[in-house]
C-alpha cells in the first residue's frame, strides 16, 4: 500500500463524522421552484443559513454596471414595516449575524442564528422579510450610492486595484466577467434600475438555500418554504455565455507606488470540469504551495526578487481565470516576470515530478478536513455544490479524486487549460527599464 494511500484511509478514519455529513447532504426543490441542499447536525445549537442568487455582476448591462452591488447592500436596509435600524436591533436581540456578498456568478446572504424555536424564528422571519419585501427607500439608496462612489475613487487609487481591474478586462473584454463598474456609472444609477434588477434576479428559479445546522428534516423543509414562499416564480435561470480566450498580451500601467504588481493569467476552468483535481493537484507544485511551490522557490527563495508569490484556479459557471500574481520592487519588475514565465514554461513542458505529486497529495488529503471543522466551513462548501449543482457525494469522494490524479494528468490539463498564446499580463507600476 502507498503512503497516500495509507493517508487516505487514515484520513477517512478520523473525519468520520465530516465524510457522514457530506454523505447525509440532501437535496429538494421548494413549492416555489428554489434549490434546497441541507445538513443536519446537532454538534452544536446553531443554524447557518446561505441564500446564493444567480444575480451576479456578471448579469448587469455594461451601462448599469455596479447595480448588482449596490442591490445586495440595499436589500437588508429595510424591508415592510421596519427601518434598517430596526431590522439590525431585531437580529442583535436574538443573537443572530447577517452578512452577504457578490462576486461575479453569486449575490448571497448568509445568516447564523441559535436553534432555539424562539430565537430562530425572529431571525427567519426577518430573513424572509429581506428576501421577499425589501424596500429600497430613496434616502438609503442615494446615501449608499454615495458611499460606493467614494470607495470606489478611494480603490482606484491604489495599484492593487488597477491591476485587477486591468487583468480581469484584458482576460474577458466585453464578456460579461469583464464588467465592472466604474465611477461614472455608479454615480448614474436610479433607484429604479435597482428595484429592476431585483425584480429580474431575486426570484425562486435562481436561487439555491443552503442550509447546515441544528434542525430536523422535517424543520428544515418548513424553513425553506417559510423564506422562498414569497419570491417570484419567475424570471428563472439565464446562462452567462462561453468567454473568448484572449490573445495573449502585455500591459504596463504607471503607478508611484514602490512596489509593482504583477498578474498573469487567462480564462481557464469552469465549475464541474472534469479537469479540477488534475490542475488543484499541479496547481500545489506551481504556485499553490506556499514555501514547497515552484515559484515561491524561484522567485523569493533563490532570486529574492518577491516576498511572496502564488498562483491558483478560480473555476465559475463559465471559464474562470488561471491567476499567477506576485509583487517586487519596482525596479526588479522586468526580471521577476521573466523569471515567473520561465517557471510555467518549465512547468508546462515537464509537470511535477513524482515526488512532488505525492506532497501534492499528501498536503491536500490532509488539510481537507479544515475545510469541513465547522457549520461555517461545510455550508461554503455546500453553497457551492448546490448553486452549481455538483454531485452530492462531492465532499465525501473529493479526498479520492485527489488520490487517483496521475502525473499524465496534470499534464494533459494544463495542456488544455494554461495555453501560453492566450496568456494577459498586466503590471502596475514596474520598471520596464530598456524595453520599449
Amino acid at each position: 500500500m502507498t503512503f497516500c494511500k495509507s493517508l487516505l484511509l487514515l484520513f477517512l478514519s478520523l473525519v468520520t463524522p465530516l465524510t457522514n455529513a457530506a454523505q447525509r447532504i440532501e437535496r429538494w426543490q421548494t413549492a416555489s421552484g428554489a434549490r434546497v441542499l441541507f445538513v443536519e447536525s446537532h454538534a452544536l445549537p446553531i443554524v447557518d443559513v446561505q441564500v446564493d442568487f444567480a444575480a451576479g455582476t456578471a448579469y448587469e448591462d455594461q451601462a448599469q454596471a455596479g447595480v448588482a452591488s449596490l442591490t445586495r447592500e440595499l436589500v437588508e436596509l429595510g424591508v415592510a414595516g421596519m427601518e434598517e435600524t430596526q431590522v439590525a436591533s431585531r437580529m442583535a436581540d436574538v443573537g443572530a449575524q447577517l452578512s452577504g456578498e457578490v462576486d461575479r456568478d453569486r449575490a448571497s446572504l448568509t445568516l447564523r442564528t441559535l436553534s432555539m424555536a424562539d430565537k430562530r424564528s425572529v431571525a427567519f422571519e426577518l430573513l424572509r422579510a429581506i428576501l421577499s419585501t425589501p424596500q429600497f427607500p430613496a434616502a438609503v439608496f442615494e446615501r449608499e450610492k454615495a458611499r460606493s462612489v467614494a470607495a470606489l475613487k478611494e480603490a482606484l487609487t491604489r495599484p492593487e486595484t488597477l491591476a485587477k481591474r486591468a487583468f480581469w478586462s484584458a482576460m474577458y473584454g466585453a464578456h460579461p466577467y469583464g464588467r465592472q463598474a466604474t465611477v461614472a456609472s455608479l454615480a448614474a444609477l436610479e433607484r429604479a434600475q435597482v428595484l429592476a434588477f431585483h425584480a429580474a434576479h431575486y426570484t425562486a428559479p435562481r436561487a439555491t438555500l443552503a442550509i447546515v445546522g441544528d434542525l430536523s428534516r422535517a424543520q428544515a423543509e418548513a424553513v425553506a418554504e417559510e423564506l422562498t414562499a414569497a419570491l417570484p416564480a419567475s424570471p428563472g435561470m439565464s446562462t452567462i455565455a462561453v468567454p473568448a480566450l484572449p490573445a495573449a498580451s502585455e500591459q504596463w500601467i504607471a503607478h508611484p507606488a514602490e512596489q509593482a504588481h504583477l498578474l498573469l493569467g487567462l480564462p481557464a476552468l469552469k465549475r464541474g470540469d472534469p479537469d479540477f483535481f488534475p490542475l488543484l493537484v499541479g496547481n500545489y507544485t506551481l504556485g499553490g504551495g506556499g514555501f514547497v511551490s515552484r515559484l515561491m522557490k524561484a522567485v523569493r527563495d533563490r532570486r529574492g526578487l518577491a516576498y511572496s508569490v502564488h498562483s491558483d484556479f478560480q473555476p465559475l459557471a463559465q471559464l474562470g481565470p488561471f491567476e499567477i500574481g506576485l509583487q517586487t520592487k519596482k525596479e526588479q519588475a522586468l526580471d521577476a516576470l521573466g523569471l515567473t514565465r520561465e517557471v510555467l514554461a518549465r512547468f508546462l513542458a515537464q509537470g511535477p515530478s513524482e515526488e512532488e505529486l505525492r506532497a501534492a497529495k499528501q498536503n491536500l488529503i490532509g488539510s481537507f478536513p479544515l475545510r469541513l471543522d465547522s457549520n461555517r466551513e461545510i455550508l461554503r462548501s455546500v453553497a457551492v455544490i448546490g448553486f452549481y449543482e455538483l454531485p452530492l457525494d462531492y465532499l465525501e469522494r473529493y479526498p479520492e479524486n485527489i488520490e487517483k490524479v496521475t502525473l499524465a494528468d496534470i499534464k494533459a490539463a494544463f495542456a488544455r487549460r494554461v495555453r501560453r498564446e492566450h496568456l494577459v499580463t498586466v503590471i502596475v507600476a514596474g520598471d520596464r527599464g530598456s524595453r520599449p
